[in-house]
């Protein structure tokens, strides 16, 4: 396998990059050089998936390396109500959380298609199954991210290429913690509200990647899942 992991210079991209080492050649892609370094992989390419021109040379760089193995896994987080919403806030996260899987995706589709194989996970959010007050932008990406992942999946399951969506709840990471300092909520009321009483750790997602990549996952296409330690079931 050749695998790409977009924003995966901390958090959930770091784990995932870290736990798919043992499955093949591990790319990652982030704006931080200096942590894609310390990852340790096959190799890395520094980009930031908001500019057009950055977006466009990493699907060239995925063409290159024969990547058959995509992780969609940067996202941008925004707190803000509706009537808050700034024009550039909006392009910005639809460009990093939609328009990037979007456009990648398509560039990694070709050589898949050759093989008759090939694993996309998107990774989203729990936001975008059930929605989030005063984060309408993320969560309208990442619920777009899901109905990608049901067309394309859809598209591309008569070459042996899955697409999948997870939904992660709360997160145990600098992502998770700074977006509790932004909302109006403190860790123990939303604590109060996740059923299992937890955050989800990193190393869940990373697993549960890693199980859909695999041959075993091979009837799984076109889902959304969500780990949330029953956020999403209800309170």
């Amino acid at each position: 396998m050749n695998i790409l992991v977009t924003g995966a210079s901390k958090g959930i991209g770091k784990v995932i990059a870290q736990e798919l080492k043992s499955c093949g050649n591990v790319y990652v892609t982030a704006r931080n050089e200096e942590a894609l370094k310390a990852i340790g992989c096959s190799g890395y390419f520094v980009c930031d998936l908001a500019y057009k021109n950055d977006l466009i040379k990493l699907g060239d760089f995925i063409e290159e390396k024969k990547i058959d193995v995509l992780i969609n896994n940067a996202g941008e987080y925004i707190y803000a109500a509706v009537i808050d919403n700034k024009i550039e806030d909006l392009e910005h996260i639809t460009s990093v959380n939609l328009k990037a899987p979007i456009y990648l995706t398509g560039r990694a589709v070709s050589y898949m298609k050759t093989e008759k194989w090939g694993r996309i996970v998107n990774i989203g959010s729990i936001s975008g199954v059930m929605g989030e007050a005063c984060a309408s932008m993320y969560s309208s990406t990442k619920a777009g991210l899901i109905g990608f992942s049901k067309a394309a999946g859809l598209e591309l399951a008569e070459y042996g290429i899955t697409v999948n969506t997870i939904n992660p709840g709360w997160i145990d990471t600098e992502l998770g913690k700074d977006s509790i300092e932004d909302s109006e909520f403190s860790q123990e009321e939303i604590l109060e509200c996740i059923p299992q009483r937890r955050f989800v750790a990193p190393e869940e997602v990373a697993g549960l990647v890693k199980y859909l990549i695999s041959d075993e996952a091979k009837g799984i296409t076109g889902q959304s899942i969500n780990l949330c330690a029953g956020l999403s079931v209800g309170i």
